[in-house]
């Protein structure tokens, strides 16, 4: 049986995210300005024709999910890699610091400048509309951040989580890590995460903090040619 997560994207968009998709039954992606994500609801090829019909010309999608990933024609990949999903279905540890704050559209120029510098993942001005972020700040200036990002029927996305290279090493992103688990987790919701297989020393932070393997996801940037 197929779990809800072996297509986050296309689930999120079918479910919870909803508003923010656009396409139809065999195929949807994300507002552009809100994510770059794309899914199949399956890899038939009519499926496959109706994601190809939602990329413009120089446009590019992410793909993810637990199958391999098959491409339209017309589409053709500019990254492949191997990722991994993580999640948390038993209690993290507590955690609570005042320097963490909720982050506001006020924050989204900065927010933006720190993805854009550290480069956490797929990040645009958008985010805040798919779930909320926290960071901390010194001296008025953003320094770290993690928030929620694709939601399913019973669980969200840990994502967008990162550090200024002056505060690395700090503890920042392991203490927003744990707060924003706990926020999931306080809602009945089960946090889970994505990240790049070959990264060894984010995944074993999220190990230590109480996340598990889930599943080895398939990732693809899809771009159409001019």
């Amino acid at each position: 049986m197929k779990h809800v997560l072996d297509r986050p994207v296309w689930s999120a968009l079918e479910t919870r995210h909803r508003a923010f998709a656009q396409g139809g039954k065999l195929a949807r992606r994300y507002s552009p300005s809100i994510a770059l994500f794309a899914a199949t609801a399956a890899d038939d090829a009519e499926s496959l024709r109706a994601l190809s019909d939602l990329v413009d010309p120089s446009e590019s999608v992410i793909m993810l999910q637990a199958d391999a990933i098959v491409l339209p024609a017309g589409l053709s990949a500019t990254l492949s890699a191997t990722a991994v999903q993580m999640l948390a279905d038993a209690p993290v540890q507590a955690v609570s610091d005042e320097r963490v704050q909720r982050l506001t559209h006020d924050d989204v120029a900065e927010m933006l400048a720190l993805a854009t510098l550290t480069k956490p993942g797929p990040f645009t001005s958008g985010a805040l509309s798919l779930g909320d972020f926290w960071g901390v700040k010194v001296e008025g200036r953003l320094v770290a951040m993690a928030g929620e990002r694709m939601k399913q029927p019973g669980y969200s996305e840990l994502s967008g989580v990162c550090s200024h290279p002056e505060f690395r090493g700090a503890g920042l992103g392991r203490l927003l890590s744990v707060f924003v688990a706990n926020q999931i987790l306080a809602r009945g919701e089960i946090p889970y995460l994505h990240a790049y297989a070959t990264n060894t020393g984010a995944i074993k932070l999220y190990e230590s903090i109480g996340f598990r393997l889930r599943s080895t996801i398939n990732v693809a940037v899809a771009q159409r040619a001019r």
